[in-house]
């Protein structure tokens, strides 16, 4: 299927205006017509649950190497672009150091920057989530659990975003701004590990730089593959979910009274969230071998989007799909993705996400838009550059 032959598109002209909708459901739903989504010669999404699940266990077929997007980096990225069979070295490093138990430990710290950042705009009836809440949050955890100075956040706020939302239109336009903002992560991040052979530290970093494979110890440039990745994740992915986690319980009362009558449901409310917002709607592999989706064609060398924001609506998997459930069990989502590419950070979103809704509840248990509000939602991965709420100010004492 082409996308100049399906009027039912729901308006949207590329893939990347799914993130961008004002209701994704809908779009992916008439996607979902058909098992392939085709845009121009060599680029093509898979929209039905079944297949997407087949492609991610699947990655000798469906490779998320670097061939499959173009970020301006010049090696691939550790480990999502790295596949099975060294894949699982690299991921017998990270893995223990975002392990459940050790993102549990974070549970006082971000809980107490969750409320000093809540203190800043209690009091004012008042706050734009977005720059107040949802981007100083996850970034100032990730910061100071990788051992980088909070000063830099802006810098690498805007090194993250040369990557992810570059200027212009096209990815011809994109591309060379990527390549130089890679150029930039690299200088950024070879400084920093130059500065961590001089006087070593003790954070998450080190034991990166610590770490071995294979009986070696990573190798500089692994080193600035895994921050260069890292850095991409760390200061967004989280970010996003808070933005369409807020924005959705600002318009939704019944389901944010859910929430703050019974913090029980909070953990699953995450789960449901995550898979009805699905902040990010897509992953790109490219096909190693010639094959089919649904008797549609795939060749080898095309790019392939796995569209996890279908999948996690896809009506014929999912029982009461289009339903949101604060209280959904089981609830096989698949917005971290799946299989051996599995979000590596998943176990410190959680974590992150079950607090700042615990605890901003507690002391803003009732917040709705700003009047005339319009939420314009970002491309790529779903975001907003701005999300106003009022609210009962908060009492002195």
């Amino acid at each position: 299927m082409d996308a100049d032959q399906n009027p039912s598109q729901a308006g949207t002209s590329t893939l990347v205006d799914i993130a961008a909708a004002q209701d994704p459901r809908a779009v992916t739903r008439a996607l979902r017509e058909q098992p392939l989504f085709r845009v121009g010669e060599d680029f093509c999404a898979i929209t039905r649950r079944a297949d997407i699940e087949r492609a991610l266990r699947d990655p000798a077929l469906f490779s998320s190497g670097a061939e499959a997007v173009n970020l301006g980096n010049v090696r691939p990225l550790i480990p999502l672009q790295i596949d099975p069979p060294k894949h699982v070295k690299y991921r017998r490093v990270l893995d223990p150091l975002f392990a459940p138990r050790q993102m549990a430990a974070l549970e006082p710290e971000i809980a107490g920057l969750v409320n000093r950042l809540i203190d800043d705009f209690a009091r004012t009836g008042s706050c734009d989530l977005h720059t107040q809440f949802a981007v100083p949050l996850p970034c100032t955890v990730f910061l100071t659990l990788i051992g980088l100075p909070l000063e830099d956040l802006d810098v690498l706020l805007e090194l993250k975003d040369g990557i992810i939302r570059p200027p212009g239109e096209t990815l011809a336009e994109q591309e060379p701004v990527r390549a130089e903002t890679a150029q930039r992560i690299y200088r950024y991040f070879e400084d920093v590990i130059a500065k961590r052979r001089q006087a070593p530290s003790d954070d998450l970093l080190a034991r990166i730089m610590n770490a071995e494979v294979d009986g070696a110890k990573l190798t500089d440039e692994e080193i600035l593959d895994i921050c260069f990745l890292f850095i991409i994740a760390g200061l967004d992915t989280v970010t996003d979910s808070l933005d369409c986690f807020f924005a959705y319980l600002a318009q939704q009362p019944e389901h944010r009274r859910q929430l703050v009558k019974d913090e029980s449901v909070i953990p699953s409310a995450v789960e449901e969230l995550l898979r009805w917002e699905s902040p990010v709607p897509a992953v790109a592999r490219v096909a190693t071998a010639d094959t089919e989706i649904g008797g549609c064609p795939v060749r080898a060398g095309e790019q392939v989007m796995l569209l996890l924001g279908s999948a996690n609506t896809d009506d014929s998997a999912v029982p009461g799909a289009h339903e949101v459930d604060l209280q959904r069990n089981p609830n096989a989502h698949l917005a971290f993705g799946g299989g051996v590419h599995r979000c590596l950070g998943s176990h410190l979103a959680r974590q992150e996400l079950r607090v700042a809704l615990r605890e901003f509840h507690r002391r803003i248990p009732d917040y709705e838009l700003a009047p005339g509000t319009v939420l314009e939602y970002t491309p790529g991965l779903r975001s907003l550059h701005t999300l106003p709420l009022v609210f009962q100010p908060e009492l002195e004492g």
